[in-house]
């Protein structure tokens, strides 16, 4: 094939899905040949990339064909099974068509080559051919104002009959080869001069049998440039109506503004049409209930190819897309012709959302290319509101069609741009700032944001590029703080600073991000709520005058008990931050609201899953606030599940006298149990008031804890280990230690906590003293204890579970080994 051949056989192959819409097969060259193998001349598509065959298809003599819209070729190869072909140029369109044309020997000129029957009208073939041969011709009515009412019956009555497929078809015949659509349209404007209510809503009617005709040969009669208002003027006039609607008035008003002069004429015209029928379509023409919307299948593939072919035509041209961004990201451009300028760019991604997934890639692609990213920075720091809803549609667009091409821009941004510049900062403040009382737009960037930080469309690799780790480190690092911001900003004192309407409506916003996070991350939010001592603050808006916000605290409370991780119950417990919700259930007292209910099934999910550790909390510390509440039995049965657990701990230290460290540890570890180092970094601080110290902010404080947070998850993912006895040595493995976990009163957290919080709250003190590090612990009963100073807490002992000793001298026991813990309450 020529170079000439090559771009007039230029085709896009289309498929119809199961949802009525067109999917993009492939770019190639389309020709035809005889097959061997299909004993029949048939229609060949290669792809222009590879050379790959993206199409085989022999011409039947029995298939209908039909050309669309100049450039268009569509048929059914089977059941729920149509194609299309859509040319570069129409005279490749041509070729093909004459082509098919002489195989099944009809005329070229047609737009048809085959009568349609649709489905279940008449499956014997033969049948069929009958009703076409004694089905007669259709005679039309000579156009004149006496004959309407005899025209409108005719064009009715092709629907509804069991041969009204072949009716329909020898009507549209009919009209098209008389030019049946001018001559009404002619009428049209008689009736309309002499005020004629009767004919023009016989007209209507008219019409609307013609749009039910869903023929695409009609359709471009009907939406051509000089007849399209006039169809416009003929739906004016329901009868259904009490008074005539003004389409065409709005049409006109809507004057087209060209923020860059539009040089293509066939861009421009496919522009105003793509409108226009988009209006007839949305808003004339009558409901779905009334329009069957099989019945209106070619009018939907009308609108459908035109905003391909205008989103194509803009996308091809590179100096217009180039000027359009000059608009949007000039230093000296005037504000009315930047919004109209953004206005355009939302506009063509509302069109994009239409292409099929191939062509997206490539449109979004090159809108990357042009710099829509960086636009988006210069429009948030305008303060034109309009421009800013456009941009967060356009932004909305492209984030959720590629979230990792931003993320990877957003990245590459954290080298070169300050925090405050950085665009996730700049969304995130623009959620914040939103002036509107609904918080319409800051809505919408919440969604745009949890798309960013959801991992489940994170990429996650073994290679370097690891776009999970890298994203959620950085977003941590350098965007919570600007996140969480209003939330420490209203929670200074025991109650909220703010409590008007809209802020209470960002707070909720917020938490909702954060219980996302807590759900979606694992050690980063984790982390971040125990350093900042979040859930603290949080449960302050418990005591918000809207129940809304107070229930949002709640949920992000429960969010965090679902998880059932002992490092957050033992945060909560150490800060007793149970206060706050059994303090919002007494005042809130008997009332039956969504508030008590949601409180009473947090303590209901304590009592079914037996949390353990919180269960005992609160009955212990809580339970006189619940003692007299007989409406639910939650609370009584709560306590009854503490009793049984403290009369099984008393059972088992009164039968089993044994300290547990001598008896064969050849058990199944609960997954649920502590983990040996757990066990020995809350243990040490068990005696320790329950008001928590000020956070010591040392890079390598973080990095302790980041360390044994990632050895606890590890652990517990761990299961069914057989734990061999073996005396435990030092990490250096030099020599054997005796370790007294039980700490005294006096002895200060270790350097690492978790439960410091660097934000003051209202049951926090300093230490004047500061905080105690390494300090060294209290011996008791004699006990010799031993505690290396540069790893407090952390690896203190390894057990070797490799040994294969089964019993050991119990001299040997006595000697190396530490002394048995005392019985944990909340295990």
């Amino acid at each position: 094939m020529t170079d000439t051949n090559n771009i007039r056989r230029r085709v896009k192959l289309y498929m119809l899905n199961e949802d009525r819409q067109w999917d993009d097969r492939g770019t190639g060259h389309v020709s035809y040949a005889y097959v061997e193998r299909l004993k029949g001349t048939a229609l060949l598509v290669r792809s222009e990339t590879d050379g790959s065959s993206l199409l085989e298809s022999k011409i039947q003599p029995d298939t209908a064909y039909q050309k669309q819209q100049e450039t268009l070729v569509v048929w059914s190869e089977a059941e729920n099974y149509d194609l299309a072909l859509s040319f570069q140029e129409k005279t490749g369109c041509d070729e093909i068509w004459e082509k098919i044309c002489q195989v099944q020997g009809r005329d070229p000129s047609l737009d048809i080559t085959q009568d349609i029957v649709e489905e279940g009208d008449a499956d014997d073939s033969t049948f069929t051919d009958e009703i076409q041969d004694t089905t007669p011709p259709i005679d039309l009515p000579a156009c004149d104002l006496s004959k309407l009412e005899e025209i409108s019956e005719l064009f009715q009555s092709v629907f509804g009959s069991q041969d009204s497929p072949i009716k329909r078809e020898k009507l549209s015949l009919a009209i098209e080869n008389d030019n049946y659509i001018k001559k009404l349209l002619d009428l049209f404007h008689m009736c309309d001069d002499l005020d004629n209510t009767d004919g023009l809503h016989h007209l209507f009617d008219i019409f609307k049998s013609i749009f039910l005709l869903n023929k695409n040969a009609l359709y471009d009669i009907l939406f051509a440039d000089d007849t399209i208002m006039d169809v416009v003027g003929v739906l004016e006039y329901d009868p259904l109506s009490p008074a005539p609607a003004k389409h065409r008035e709005y049409l006109r008003e809507n004057r087209y503004k060209e923020v860059i002069p539009i040089n293509n004429t066939e861009l421009l015209r496919k522009i105003h049409q793509t409108y226009r029928v988009q209006y007839i379509q949305d808003v004339i023409l009558p409901t779905p209930s009334v329009f069957e919307e099989n019945l209106l299948s070619t009018l939907n593939s009308f609108v459908f190819f035109n905003k391909i072919d205008v989103v194509s035509m803009i996308q091809d041209d590179d100096k217009f897309l180039k000027s359009l961004f000059e608009i949007i990201t000039g230093d000296e451009v005037e504000i009315s012709r930047r919004r109209d300028a953004v206005l355009f760019l939302k506009e063509f991604c509302t069109f994009s959302q239409t292409l099929p997934p191939q062509n997206r890639e490539g449109f979004f692609k090159a809108l990357s290319n042009l710099g829509t990213l960086k636009a988006m920075e210069v429009i948030f720091a305008l303060d034109d509101e309009v421009i800013k809803l456009a941009a967060i549609d356009v932004f909305s667009f492209i984030v959720e069609y590629s979230p990792s091409m931003v993320r990877e821009y957003i990245l590459q941004q954290c080298n070169t741009q300050e925090d405050e510049c950085i665009l996730i900062n700049l969304v995130i403040e623009q959620m914040i700032s939103d002036p509107d009382p609904e918080l319409g737009a800051a809505v919408q960037l919440m969604g745009i944001v949890r798309l960013l930080i959801d991992p489940d469309n994170m990429i996650a690799g073994n290679a370097a590029k690891n776009e999970k780790t890298e994203f959620l480190s950085f977003f941590y690092k350098h965007s919570m703080n600007v996140l969480t911001a209003p939330l420490f900003a209203h929670t200074v004192e025991d109650k909220p600073n703010k409590d008007d309407y809209q802020t209470a409506q960002l707070l909720s916003l917020l938490l909702e991000v954060l219980a996302f996070c807590v759900e979606h991350h694992t050690y980063h939010i984790k982390n971040y709520i125990l350093q900042k001592d979040v859930l603290r603050r949080v449960l302050i808006l418990m005591k918000s005058r809207h129940a809304f916000l107070a229930l949002s605290a709640l949920r992000f409370m429960r969010r965090i008990l679902s998880l059932k991780d002992e490092f957050y119950n033992r945060y909560i417990i150490k800060g007793s931050l149970f206060r706050p919700v059994v303090e919002a259930f007494t005042v809130n007292g008997e009332k039956y609201n969504l508030l008590n209910s949601a409180m009473i099934e947090m303590f209901e999910f304590i009592k079914t899953e037996d949390v353990k550790s919180i269960c005992s909390h609160v009955v212990e510390n809580h339970y006189n606030a619940f003692e007299n509440i007989t409406y639910v039995k939650t609370f009584e049965d709560l306590k009854l599940k503490y009793d049984q657990q403290q009369d099984r701990i008393r059972n088992r230290d009164s039968f089993d006298p044994m300290p547990t460290i001598l008896r064969n540890n050849r058990f199944r570890r609960d997954a649920r149990c502590p983990e040996e180092e757990e066990e020995i970094w809350f243990d040490q601080d068990d005696n320790m008031d329950t008001d928590l110290p000020d956070m010591i902010k040392t890079s390598q404080t973080e990095q302790e804890f980041d360390h044994f947070a990632r050895i606890m998850e590890t652990k517990k993912a761990t299961k069914d280990n057989d734990l061999r006895d073996s005396p435990p040595s030092l990490v250096s493995k030099t020599s054997p230690i005796n370790i007294n976990l039980k700490c005294s009163p006096n002895t200060s957290p270790l350097v690492g906590s978790p439960f410091s919080s660097p934000v003051p709250s209202p049951n926090t003190s300093p230490n004047k003293n500061g905080p105690i590090i390494n300090s060294p612990v209290s011996p008791k009963d004699g006990a010799t204890t031993q505690m290396p100073t540069n790893k407090p807490g952390i690896n203190l002992v390894a057990y070797d579970a490799d040994s294969d000793e089964e019993e050991m001298d119990e001299d040997n026991v006595t000697m190396s080994l530490p002394s048995a813990k005392r019985p944990r309450l909340s295990s």
